[in-house]
């Protein structure tokens, strides 16, 4: 299946321990091996395939973002039959976001398994949770859909998430994101980009966050400040090397 699968090989002796500690902390043996090794490899260790290709975790990691979404949105809307749809997006955003992963990944361990070069700061930076997304990826691959729903829901969602806590968590992104630019001597500024008053439920507002002249976030909402908030969330979750708990 070139490129797709370039790990797919029977089980040596060699990799036993990776193995061990996917079933030490899930529970099940993974059927094709070098999907997971590839997962723990950050691009500071990448190896080079051919024609300048060099095969890291980052594809794991952009399908395995997409398949962690998709579960938790759908594990939202059922468990909150009630709550609309900015309350759900929030929640998501909650429980997805960068800060969270890192610890998720630490929690359960998965970050002493990557694979990284000693210079490349995995202690402080968003690797832990990148590995955590591309690990998503590879379950989905090797054990489908269904079952990587049933690991996320039962083992990570259930097990060490306090859904309760993130509820009530209210954080202001927007003081951080002003405190973090005044530190680094940039400015911020909010800008509306788009008024769109054709919903149900007023104007809804879109706003960029620009620190210096870099646009780092937008956010919709339909009150100012909440786009605001939004906008400034994205952006914080984004910054280099951002790893507090938020």
């Amino acid at each position: 299946m070139g490129l797709l699968f370039p790990f797919r090989r029977k089980r040596k002796a060699s990799d036993k321990d990776l193995p061990d500690a996917i079933r030490n902390i899930f529970g099940y043996y993974p059927k094709n091996i070098g999907i997971y090794e590839l997962a723990f490899r950050h691009k500071s260790a990448a190896t080079l395939i051919s024609n300048g290709f060099r095969q890291c975790n980052e594809r794991l990691e952009y399908l395995g973002d997409a398949v962690l979404g998709s579960v938790v949105a759908d594990f939202l809307y059922k468990k909150f039959p009630f709550k609309d749809e900015g309350f759900l997006t929030e929640m998501r955003s909650r429980i997805v976001s960068r800060s969270n992963l890192n610890i998720l990944s630490r929690k359960l361990g998965l970050n002493k398994l990557i694979q990284a070069s000693r210079d490349s700061g995995i202690k402080t930076s968003s690797i832990p949770g990148d590995a955590f997304e591309a690990f998503i990826g590879a379950v989905y691959l090797d054990k489908g859909y269904s079952f990587t729903k049933k690991l996320i829901v039962q083992q990570i969602i259930q097990t060490h998430l306090d859904i309760d806590e993130l509820m009530q968590r209210d954080i202001n992104f927007k003081s951080k994101i002003i405190e973090w630019a005044q530190k680094e001597k940039k400015s911020v500024e909010f800008n509306i980009v788009e008024e769109d008053d054709r919903g149900k439920n007023g104007k809804l507002y879109t706003i960029e966050l620009q620190v210096g002249k870099v646009v780092l976030g937008r956010g919709q909402d339909y009150s100012i400040k909440k786009a605001e908030q939004n906008a400034s969330r994205i952006a914080w979750e984004d910054l280099p090397g951002n790893t507090e708990a938020s």
